[in-house]
């Protein structure tokens, strides 16, 4: 018990779980990558996964920490989000209640899940009586919007993120709507710094599918580049104005962009996060 377990939900994207699981190997105790045993996505539709994947992460396991859960993921007679819901909280009754349960997607990169997993061990008193003491966890995300010619647009101000719990009692996506604890750590986020079909592709079959006006943002994503970012505003995909401002770093790489970008000036300050977190114990006092 008291152990760090990483789930991993995998589907179409799964090439970035290249990028994704070598950030967090070492200081995981497991490793749990869930996927649809008929691959399928939330919405029904078919993905194929090539042999050389899995090729891979035999390659990479050198721990034996991997493990593969497979089930069915998809019912038609449930919706996209509900599908999510109950893929996370089949994955975490694997991955044990009494742990750290950190999920993420494969687009997902952490930039210092040490320190992350120092912060967690931290905070073990919340793994002695889970369901009474329900927390989540929240990181901040770099939400990377756009690759551009010399480099990539991302939103300026980081959002917050429920990668971990001890306790899944899963609402919407990873969110309990139980007191969160905020973590001044990076996590850079290939949210839809993709190709048009690769977005179309993810806006089509993840939980947020009725949620969006895709023709509305994708023409927008298509007209800004690294001319014009400066001059446009409110860019997120549900409600524009939580992704209010992009900037630009050089780089293409996952490596570049995390050796050019000043994290330290892209983060809240401590003080904002301590204020953060002193709200959440009164609210849930």
């Amino acid at each position: 018990m008291k152990r760090i377990q990483v789930g991993f939900l995998v589907s179409y994207d799964y090439e970035l779980l290249k990028i994704a699981i070598p950030q967090i190997y070492k200081e995981s105790d497991s490793i749990f990558l869930a996927i649809d045993k008929e691959r399928k996505t939330w919405k029904g539709e078919s993905f194929i996964i090539e042999d050389d994947f899995f090729q891979w992460l035999r390659s990479i396991d050198v721990d034996s920490k991997i493990e593969i859960l497979e089930d069915n993921f998809y019912h038609p007679e449930l919706t996209s989000m509900q599908c999510e819901v109950l893929e996370r909280k089949i994955l975490a009754e694997k991955m044990g209640i009494g742990n750290w349960l950190i999920q993420l997607d494969a687009d997902e990169y952490f930039l210092d899940f040490k320190g992350f997993v120092k912060f967690l061990k931290s905070k073990n008193h919340f793994l002695d009586n889970p369901e009474k003491n329900q927390v989540q966890i929240s990181p901040c995300l770099i939400n990377l919007y756009k690759r551009v010619d010399e480099g990539m647009l991302y939103v300026k101000k980081p959002t917050k993120i429920m990668v971990a719990t001890n306790f899944p009692s899963y609402k919407i996506g990873r969110q309990t709507r139980k007191r969160i604890i905020y973590f001044r750590g990076p996590i850079l986020h290939e949210c839809i710094s993709r190709t048009k079909a690769e977005l179309e592709m993810k806006f089509n079959n993840w939980g947020h599918d009725c949620d969006i006006n895709k023709e509305e943002f994708l023409h927008k994503w298509e007209t800004v580049n690294e001319s014009n970012y400066n001059s446009m505003r409110n860019f997120f995909y549900m409600e524009p104005e939580k992704w209010r401002k992009l900037a630009f770093v050089k780089g293409s790489s996952f490596n570049e962009i995390k050796n050019n970008l000043d994290f330290f000036k892209v983060l809240p300050s401590r003080f904002y996060i301590w204020k953060k977190n002193l709200g959440q114990w009164f609210k849930h006092l």
